[in-house]
């Protein structure tokens, strides 16, 4: 069987461009980041999709994001925010 590996951006453009993917997607992608589903726990990663699914209007999202905030550095979520930018700048 065959077997091939998406990037988690790749997974998110499945579900359309920014505004078609789905908050549902983007809070998913959050979590894996999060509990380094696809390797090690990347927070900044996590709060970059926490995010976006928030700006969606996943409130369950937000209240994550808040949560590892908690856990990061000021330049930490800086770094989160600008990636979530530029994702959005990219769709």
């Amino acid at each position: 069987m065959a077997r091939f590996e998406m990037h988690q951006a790749d997974m998110a453009i499945m579900g359309g461009t920014a505004p078609g993917a789905s908050a549902a997607i983007l809070f998913q992608m959050g979590l894996d980041c999060a509990a380094g589903r696809t390797g090690t726990a990347d927070l900044v990663s996590a709060h970059k999709w926490f995010n976006l699914a928030a700006m969606k209007g996943n409130t369950e999202a937000a209240r994550y994001r808040k949560e590892i905030s908690g856990e990061m550095t000021a330049a930490d979520i800086a770094t989160a925010q600008r990636l979530a930018r530029e994702w959005l700048r990219l769709q």
